[in-house]
């Protein structure tokens, strides 16, 4: 039975567990190499699993045969034009060639506080992220189609005690390590907080989450409406976990709060990895030397 577990982020509904782990598999592997070679850990794919959630987005029975043709009149007001707003300013932020809504300012003065946002803006953020590395990969259907995941796993109680549900399936007493990324950190945080599932499983023995590319840390469209809500200011530590590492890229504009200790505690380990062009991808993220070393080590300390 898997020793890890990993949770995939959004846009992944085409999917499934296996075709993830195809991918997954030798990527986290290759990370752990990078880190400590030989003297790594052994894993094989037994100690790997994919938990998939993606199917929870679609029309029950089917994979979704197309991405609905949305334009800027599919982006829905607060919720998902804010979300789109903040990728915006921190890509104008991030990247020389991206236009912010004030020219002037790059875009970090001034149109954080736009409310509404007009059609005419969200217009303009389409255009400007097509400029930002990884997203000018991106469809714009698809980028949209993402703001709305992100919005109905919030919106939509009973979609995400599903995504959350598909999680906790691929745990077992063998799961010692916890990897999320993007959207699959927040239903990964909530699941390990949850005191009834917890105690519904008490065979669960997970202890340590680490996190990529995560965007648990941004307050207000985020952080401020996880379940279980932060207390003072200050997210709820995850029971049963001892070590939690986060790691993002300095140029990923999901994960837009980079440090997620000033928001969970010091006991959260923060590091910045670089996976170039791609610096949202699953797979930069675990071939990352820092993402491998937080894996053995974990995988270490619990088989000592």
């Amino acid at each position: 039975m898997a020793r890890i577990v990993v949770v995939h982020g959004i846009a992944q509904q085409f999917k499934g567990p296996r075709t993830l782990h195809a991918a997954v598999a030798p990527a986290l592997r290759d990370g752990v190499t990078a880190a400590l070679g030989p003297a790594g850990p052994a894993l094989g794919d037994h100690d790997i699993e994919c938990a998939f959630y993606g199917d929870a987005f679609v029309r029950p029975g089917t994979r979704a045969t197309a991405i609905p043709a949305y334009d800027e009149t599919d982006v829905e007001g607060d919720y998902e034009a804010e979300l789109l707003l903040e990728w915006w300013l921190a890509a104008a932020r991030a990247y020389p060639q991206v236009r912010g809504p004030d020219e002037k300012s790059r875009g970090v003065v001034g149109y954080a506080a736009t409310r509404p946002l007009t059609r005419p803006l969200v217009r303009r953020a389409l255009d400007a992220l097509t400029h930002a590395p990884y997203f000018a990969r991106v469809a714009e259907p698809l980028l949209i189609f993402g703001l709305k995941q992100v919005r109905r796993y919030f919106d939509e109680p009973e979609l995400r005690e599903r995504v959350r549900a598909a999680v906790a399936r691929a745990i077992t007493a063998d799961t010692r390590v916890l990897v999320a990324h993007s959207l699959g950190s927040v239903a990964a945080y909530e699941l390990l907080c949850d005191e009834a599932l917890r105690k519904a499983h008490p065979e669960w023995r997970i202890s340590t989450l680490i996190t990529l590319g995560s965007p648990l840390g941004l307050r207000g469209l985020i952080f401020d409406r996880l379940s279980p809500a932060p207390h003072h200011g200050t997210g709820v530590w995850p029971p049963g976990i001892e070590r939690w590492t986060n790691i993002a890229d300095e140029g990923d504009i999901v994960a837009l709060v980079k440090q997620l200790a000033p928001r969970f505690g010091t006991q959260v380990q923060d590091h910045e990895v670089h996976n170039g062009v791609e610096m949202h991808s699953v797979s930069r993220y675990l071939t990352a030397p820092t993402t491998g070393r937080a894996i053995a080590g974990a995988l270490t300390e619990t088989t000592s």
